[in-house]
């Protein structure tokens, strides 16, 4: 059956109007349509979370379609190049030394994880370098050098610091803490990074075909991917920062999205936005839901789902080879 491409973002629109719609009532304590308005707990708890994790899942799906488009590969998603583990760290190192202070609304424990993560991206891009140049290959190869190295450092820090139940509920993910002021900090670089993406979509449509074919187009690879490379880290940067380790959000629905609607980035680019949004919101929802009053940590769910759909998406390229 034949998709009309142009309706499938009205598609997705409405999906997640729905959803939002559906949110709103479910939890530990169920909303009455008829006072859904007029519900503390709607405008203080659920709807700045509800809101919080659209954002997320638009930054992750975005920047998982922007590094998919320049590693050329169906098998990367923003944490790659060492945001997460970074991330994590930083986390850790404010739980650890106790660090409680307050910048433009924001605690400790968000500015240190995204300030390492930050590092982490800077760190994997200069390894990469070589004469001034960088090659997928070793992007890659650097940011699980580094994710590795970091990971040891967070382990180092539980060890020393004793504080592993409070650095573990962090890296597992979780909006139970939502804020408007967590909305107000990711919207500037969600504006910046969708901008980017969207107007970039015809380079990274010419790096699909390789970098050479890209020269010939006249397409600065090594600028536009620095560039890309930037805008999907601040990006992923920002949006862990607020909502912790949350997996496989960047993997899947640009994967998705693309078998689809092809490569195009100019649809790939909204669509996954939309997708990561209506993903991350139902993830959110099932995981305070299911077990309620005990709520699942959305990376938990996220593993969950994401997993499988790894496998299946591995197991597939294996065929497609042979």
């Amino acid at each position: 059956m034949k998709i009309n491409k142009k309706n499938i973002l009205y598609v997705l629109l409405l999906a997640l109007a729905l959803l939002s719609i559906v949110s709103m009532l479910l939890g530990p304590v169920f909303i009455s349509p008829k006072y859904l308005f007029q519900s503390e707990i709607l405008w203080q708890i659920r709807l700045p979370r509800i809101i919080l994790s659209a954002l997320v899942g638009i930054m992750l799906g975005i920047s998982g379609v922007i590094l998919q488009g320049i590693l050329r590969n169906p098998l990367a998603d923003p944490y790659i190049l060492g945001v997460s583990a970074g991330a994590g760290v930083g986390a850790a190192v404010a739980m650890g030394a106790g660090l409680n202070f307050v910048f433009l609304g924001m605690s400790s424990i968000p500015i240190l994880a995204f300030m390492f993560a930050l590092g982490a991206v800077l760190i994997v891009y200069k390894l990469a370098q070589v004469k001034g140049e960088t090659s997928t290959e070793t992007l890659i190869l650097a940011g699980i050098a580094v994710s590795a190295f970091s990971s040891a450092v967070l382990a180092l820090i539980i060890i020393i610091t004793g504080q592993l139940q409070s650095i573990y509920f962090w890296l597992l993910g979780s909006f139970s803490m939502a804020s408007y002021t967590d909305i107000f900090t990711l919207l500037p670089y969600l504006l910046v990074g969708s901008i980017f993406a969207f107007f970039y979509s015809k380079e990274l449509n010419a790096l699909l075909l390789g970098e050479e074919m890209a020269l010939t187009l006249g397409v600065d690879v090594e600028k536009v991917r620095l560039m890309m490379v930037i805008v999907a880290s601040l990006m992923t940067a920002a949006a862990v920062s607020v909502s912790g380790l949350i997996g496989f959000v960047g993997l899947i629905v640009p994967h998705f999205v693309r078998l689809f609607l092809g490569p195009n980035h100019k649809m790939l680019v909204p669509t996954s936005a939309l997708g990561g949004a209506i993903l991350m919101m139902g993830a959110d929802t099932l995981g305070r839901t299911l077990f309620s009053p005990i709520e699942v940590p959305i990376g938990v769910v996220m593993a969950l789902v994401g997993s499988p759909f790894f496998l299946y998406v591995l197991r597939r390229r294996y065929k497609a080879k042979r």
